[in-house]
């Protein structure tokens, strides 16, 4: 974390947040994937992580001293969501949030990511993520080929 003064921390979202948490969801999105069709609209999306995601999912943020910096979901051993500020891509943000899970998850965890996000696949790759399986996107609502990554303790892809 080279910004001054910002050491995030890792907690549970909170309800009063899930309309901040979603506006950072939708900007990381269309940051970092400009060219996929999203397949809900701005509403849609806010709505969703207001009566679902926050209050029923495993949704954690990272916090700095006056704003969330990323946030991420679980589901079991899925790890369903890992969205940053698009103004902290780069800077431990999302090393720290998955480092959570992986603690929060010791037996593994996996993962979908579009295949056109090299970056987050680097990512992915760098923190001992293996692809173990691509698609042409029929599954997913936005039509986009995916791959799918696991991560185990004892070793890439075991």
């Amino acid at each position: 974390m080279d910004d001054e003064n910002e050491h995030p921390v890792v907690r549970r979202a909170v309800a009063a947040e899930a309309d901040t948490v979603a506006g950072l969801w939708l900007r990381s999105f269309d940051a970092a994937l400009p060219t996929v069709r999203r397949a809900r609209t701005d509403e849609e999306v806010r709505g969703w992580f207001r009566e679902v995601v926050v209050p029923a999912g495993d949704t954690w943020v990272a916090a700095g001293p006056d704003r969330l910096l990323g946030m991420m979901v679980l589901d079991g051993e899925e790890l369903d969501q890992l969205y940053l500020d698009p103004a902290r891509r780069g800077r431990g943000v999302g090393g720290l949030l998955l480092d959570h899970a992986k603690r929060l998850r010791p037996s593994g965890l996996a993962l979908w990511t579009f295949r056109i996000n090299a970056p987050a696949r680097r990512f992915y790759e760098r923190h001992g993520f293996v692809a173990v399986e691509r698609t042409d996107g029929a599954r997913n609502e936005e039509r986009e080929p995916d791959v799918r990554y696991v991560w185990r303790p004892e070793g890439p892809g075991r």
